[in-house]
């Protein structure tokens, strides 16, 4: 594998330490290391690397701005985020980006391995300890997302700002009445139970999800 480029970032300096000189023994070709996301970025940019291992909270950009940022600069590097959360929110908005590998922080450099063999190879790989209800969850709500209109979608970013029926109509040039029409279309698109601000508890939920897919290769699939 020397002859795959790899990038890596976190901004914890003794895992950033560690991943290096694993990867370097292991006779992996790491170009660049850094310890914060618009760091990370540059070296992306500069070396536009095979592999670029991320940590997703990290300052001035978090693992996932760096991924967007990176693909609308039409950079080809696959990548492969490093966390610790587990929570569906956030394999939503990886799966959303298309975001190729999604590993635990507890994982095991073993685990990092067969990522990267995995993904080297245009292949998907998240963590094994992640839960698989938890995975089916994140593609479930993805696939009701997909089921929106742009015009749904549109609506359901503004709700998730906490915008009113009343400014959501003045904003889009629509009616009240429409808006609502389309706030009830979306709750049985999404599947919500019936409840008071359903949607928009839900939307604030999941604002980051429904800000990636916008503009998401996801939609088109």
């Amino acid at each position: 594998m020397n002859n795959v480029s790899i990038v890596i970032a976190d901004d914890h300096p003794l895992l950033l330490k560690g991943l290096y000189e694993e990867l370097i023994a292991n006779h992996y070709n790491v170009v660049g290391q850094a310890s914060d996301g618009m760091n990370a970025f540059k070296l992306i940019i500069q070396y536009r690397p095979t592999i670029a291992l991320i940590d997703i909270d990290m300052p001035f950009l978090t693992g996932f701005e760096v991924v967007k940022m990176a693909r609308e600069k039409g950079v080809s590097t696959n990548f492969i985020v490093l966390s610790f959360h587990k929570e569906v929110s956030y394999l939503c908005q990886a799966k959303a980006l298309q975001i190729n590998g999604y590993l635990l922080k507890e994982d095991s450099f073993f685990e990092i391995e067969r990522c990267i063999e995995a993904v080297a190879q245009d292949q998907t790989y998240f963590s094994p300890s992640l839960d698989l209800l938890t995975l089916h969850s994140a593609s479930d709500e993805l696939k009701k997302l997909t089921l929106l209109t742009a015009s749904e979608l549109t609506i359901l970013k503004l709700v998730a700002r906490q915008v009113t029926n009343i400014d959501i109509a003045d904003h889009l040039c629509i009616s009240v009445r429409t808006v609502e029409k389309h706030r009830s279309n979306i709750i049985a698109k999404l599947a919500l139970k019936n409840g008071t601000n359903i949607l928009t508890n839900w939307a604030i939920t999941n604002q980051k999800v429904i800000q990636e897919l916008q503009n998401s290769p996801f939609l088109t699939k």
